[in-house]
């Protein structure tokens, strides 16, 4: 039995069904799951000093390419849209080994882990012949972390002579992805309650994989009961796209293929007109809000505002490290916040709202509502931690649930604690040397950029 006490914390904000906020409270874990909140001060094997500490539950990413912290902040790209950005970087990503793979996702969900991060979904699609196990290099970084990870099966089939966008050297056969896809969800996707691993299936986008592959994969996903997840509706040159190739606007070419329902969520999800909201909302369909991407590659803003006013699942997500270009959905509450003021108005998200899609929304898209992103008794131990006592937040804890949003926090986080365990503390990764990490990505990035 490993036990955690967090004593003392002065404001616990808990994103639960009735918006509960505790002051002055206990926490108090056991086994990786919250067993207590209140005054009583209970023995435990660890204890935190929560005196000036907001507590927010663990945030949820449930959209992210780790792979791509190795290029971002590359000048050639900078002024780029989604086409010519992904045409140009795949040349840099068609290099991708284990090595590559397994040092950029320690960079990546370490530093979304010292941003309050305890969940990652990463939607990796990108598998060169003769590069190696790369989930398993992603398994082996999220263990090392102590991260709740949430893989995915990535594909592509539809290379640039398929009419596609990435190389030859990066797609496979629809054989090739269902047999390495049943492997990964066998090895991969435990169901318990407090699973540190999960996969989904996730082909690309409708613009590098074929229909064939995208309706194998909705087939498998339910037969072994798995979700299903893809880029959608980010560009109006994906729109252009579906109706020049298929004739149907993207939205209605999924539903085609068997990609729509409660167990489907979507990458940024732009571009959908009324009718297109109103069928995602009948049928439970999610949408994953990616604000800093879609801003950075000017693919446009989200109807994020109409979609919670229609109970549409929605979620916060990173993106790529190359389209954003970091990794922390701290800044992602704060952008999409005053994104959303600029362009809606009155009818813009609160900082709160923003808050909670990041937790709550974010696991409802992964299935997990259950298990994670609140603080209640009975779920899984994911918490961060932050000291209110900061010359950055004097005068900015009135209202401890909006702060993220309203005032930002651009610094590591005190505490990160994932399953019951402390992955960071006083704002250091403990699970890993940084210094070392730092060290042997550099290495890499000069043998993978060239």
């Amino acid at each position: 039995m490993k036990t955690l006490l967090v004593k003392n914390i002065r404001t616990l904000v808990s994103c639960d069904g009735s918006d509960n906020v505790y002051e002055d409270v206990n926490l108090y874990c056991k086994d990786g799951l919250i067993e207590y909140i209140g005054p009583d001060v209970k023995e435990a094997d660890v204890v935190i000093d929560g005196s000036g500490m907001l507590c927010y539950p663990g945030l949820v990413n449930a959209h992210h390419h780790l792979y791509q912290v190795f290029s971002r902040n590359l000048e050639k790209v900078q002024n780029m849209e989604l086409f010519d950005w992904l045409k140009t970087l795949y040349e840099i990503w068609k290099n991708l080994n284990e090595d590559t793979v397994h040092l950029s996702s320690q960079v990546a969900m370490g530093e979304l882990v010292k941003n309050g991060c305890t969940t990652v979904f990463d939607h990796h699609y990108v598998f060169p012949k003769d590069a190696g196990d790369l989930i398993g290099a992603q398994a082996a970084a999220a263990e090392k972390l102590g991260v709740r990870m949430y893989f995915s099966r990535g594909s592509m089939d539809l290379s640039v002579k398929d009419g596609g966008l990435p190389p030859d050297s990066v797609v496979q056969s629809i054989d090739e992805i269902m047999k390495d896809s049943e492997e990964l969800v066998a090895k991969y996707h435990d169901t318990s309650f407090t699973s540190m691993k999960r996969i989904a299936l996730a082909p690309c986008s409708p613009f590098s994989v074929s229909a064939d592959l995208l309706r194998e994969s909705a087939i498998l996903a339910r037969k072994l009961g798995v979700r299903l997840h893809t880029h959608l509706c980010e560009t109006k040159d994906e729109e252009n796209y579906m109706l020049e190739t298929r004739g149907i606007r993207p939205l209605k070419y999924m539903e085609e293929v068997g990609w729509i329902g409660d167990d489907v969520w979507y990458a940024h999800g732009i571009h959908f007109n009324d009718e297109e909201l109103k069928l995602l909302a009948e049928t439970g369909t999610g949408v994953c809000h990616c604000p800093i991407s879609n801003m950075k590659l000017s693919s446009g803003v989200a109807r994020i505002p109409e979609m919670l006013s229609m109970n549409i699942p929605v979620g916060l997500g990173v993106d790529g490290s190359a389209s954003n270009d970091g990794n922390s959905l701290l800044e992602e509450i704060r952008c999409s916040f005053l994104m959303h003021r600029l362009h809606s108005g009155y009818d813009a998200p609160t900082g709160y709202d923003l808050l909670k899609m990041a937790t709550m929304g974010s696991a409802r898209l992964l299935g997990r509502e259950k298990e994670i992103g609140s603080i209640e008794v009975g779920k899984c131990a994911d918490f961060f931690m932050v000291d209110s006592n900061r010359i950055e937040l004097v005068g900015a804890c009135y209202d401890p649930k909006s702060v993220f949003g309203t005032v930002g926090f651009r610094m590591p986080v005190d505490y990160t604690v994932i399953n019951g365990q402390v992955t960071v503390e006083q704002g250091r990764l403990t699970g890993i040397d940084e210094a070392k990490l730092v060290e042997d990505s550099n290495k890499e990035l000069k043998r993978y950029l060239g």
